[in-house]
């Protein structure tokens, strides 16, 4: 079998209601590069890049297209070798490593459609069939209505069968994100996880002092609170903090989560499949995080390609062992609209009371939908 065309679908659809998240971040519209390649046998795999999908495109199409063509897809990690050694001279991280990772699910699409087996199968088998999700949501919308929409939105979660949720922090007032932290907790209850993620926005002294402030709210983890180049930044965090620091979807390939796991500047390492390298390299970082004791609960954001690639992987990660129980990695399943997650697959991934079926079907386990592709393709 060999490659014999690599395309690039940039895709966008606007969101009927924009939403913010910390550091003032307004999200009006949702775009993905989608990359679909076809091989000789009449056999197509699908990707997706995280990131802005235009720079993903381009890099693809002139970088790395014409060296995957031709290419036998099941050297998957020959290709990706050969790759990331092309390009690693201008950018070893960032949208170098985006744009691989489309490549790289794509080609493990294909390989699990040749053999008729999901991707989990072929990178180690289904430690299980079906994972628990949560719930990514309570971003700012109303400006007014903060601690009243976070809240309501959250009982929403909880009352469709959501036993975890993940909630938007960083509004630049500490005493304001306690407030509506604590209310959403007291809301919730003590039954359902509750997670913050801060994207990012403070100080390593604003993020140990909101933090202790959040200790007695019994958090799953405290997601990127300070800014990912910050790696000492991150190791004083977690050392002040007696609760779990989380972080790593701003961090790419095994090399740039080396020595954040080495050092455990986090509990928790969450690489995008989509992001960090694809399968091949999120399988490698997984492997590391384990050595080192360290949970390994991956991010996903984007289309529905995206959402089953994270899928696949999650179902071939074995559990976290604590003290007293095993804890299966959980499924970060995100609430704001994004119609490229909801219909571009013929049968979407869902969930059901807060658990997600893992695909049984061949590859990604799901099918692309030409005519939604075609709708939302603006390049």
């Amino acid at each position: 079998m060999k490659v014999t065309s690599v395309t690039c679908h940039l895709l966008q659809s606007k969101v009927d209601k924009p939403f913010v998240s910390a550091r003032g971040w307004v999200y009006s519209t949702r775009s993905s590069c989608i990359v679909e390649i076809a091989t000789d046998e009449g056999i197509t795999g699908w990707g997706e890049c995280y990131g802005p999908a235009a720079v993903n495109k381009a890099l693809i199409e002139t970088q790395y297209a014409p060296r995957v063509i031709g290419r036998d897809p099941f050297d998957v990690e020959v290709v990706w070798e050969d790759l990331y050694n092309r390009i690693k001279d201008y950018g070893a991280q960032g949208f170098a490593i985006t744009a691989l990772s489309g490549i790289d699910i794509a080609l493990w699409d294909i390989m699990g459609r040749a053999v008729g087996k999901p991707i989990h199968k072929l990178i180690g088998g289904a430690h299980r069939t079906e994972v628990m999700a949560y719930a990514t949501g309570l971003y700012f919308i109303d400006m007014d209505r903060l601690v009243e929409e976070a809240v309501e939105e959250a009982v929403g979660y909880a009352d469709q069968g959501f036993r975890a949720i993940k909630m938007k922090i960083g509004l630049g007032d500490p005493a304001l994100d306690f407030r509506r932290v604590k209310a959403v907790r007291d809301a919730i209850g003590p039954d359902v996880k509750l997670a913050v993620d801060a994207n990012h926005c403070f100080t390593v002294p604003q993020a140990i002092r909101l933090g202790r402030m959040m200790e007695p709210l019994d958090l799953m983890w405290f997601e990127e609170p300070i800014s990912p180049e910050d790696h000492d930044g991150y190791v004083e965090v977690t050392r002040a903090l007696d609760m779990a620091v989380a972080g790593g979807e701003n961090d790419f390939t095994r090399w740039g989560f080396r020595d954040i796991i080495a050092k455990k500047a986090m509990d928790i390492v969450q690489p995008d499949v989509c992001a960090a390298g694809g399968i091949s390299e999120c399988r490698k970082i997984a492997t590391l995080a384990s050595a080192h004791g360290v949970e390994c609960v991956p991010h996903a954001w984007g289309s529905a390609i995206g959402l089953a690639a994270t899928v696949q992987f999650l179902a071939a990660l074995p559990d976290t062992p604590p003290a007293f129980r095993p804890m299966p990695p959980m499924l970060e399943f995100e609430q704001t609209p994004n119609p490229l997650r909801d219909h571009l697959a013929q049968e979407p991934i869902r969930q059901v009371n807060g658990i997600v079926k893992v695909p049984g079907g061949p590859g990604l386990g799901i099918e692309v939908d030409r005519d939604v592709l075609a709708r939302w393709k603006v390049g």
